[in-house]
C-alpha cells in the first residue's frame, strides 16, 4: 500500500482529494480542533468513503456526501483550481 498523503486543512479542493481517494491513496488531514491538532483520515474501499475522526468513524455512502463533509469539515479549500 502507498504511504497516506498527508495535507493540512484547507491545502487541496475536493476535487483533488476526491481523485487522491478514488485513485486508492488515504488521506490524512491535519486539522485543528479547539487549538488542538488533530488527524482525520479518509479513505475510500472501492463503494464506500470513510472519515476516520479521533473520536468516531463517519461513513459516507456517495460521492456528493463526501463531498460535502469535506467542505463542511474544512478539510476541502474553499477555491476551485479555476476560482483562483
Amino acid at each position: 500500500m502507498a504511504d497516506p498523503l498527508r495535507i493540512e486543512a484547507g491545502e487541496l479542493a475536493e476535487d483533488a482529494i476526491l481523485d487522491a481517494l478514488q485513485n486508492g491513496r488515504r488521506i490524512v488531514v491535519t486539522t485543528t480542533m479547539l487549538g488542538t491538532d488533530h488527524e482525520v483520515t479518509l479513505r475510500y474501499d472501492g463503494s464506500v468513503y470513510y472519515c476516520d475522526t479521533p473520536t468516531r468513524l463517519h461513513r459516507h455512502e456517495s460521492e456528493r456526501e463526501m463531498r460535502t463533509c469535506v467542505q463542511k469539515m474544512g478539510y476541502a479549500s474553499d477555491q476551485s483550481p479555476e476560482s483562483g
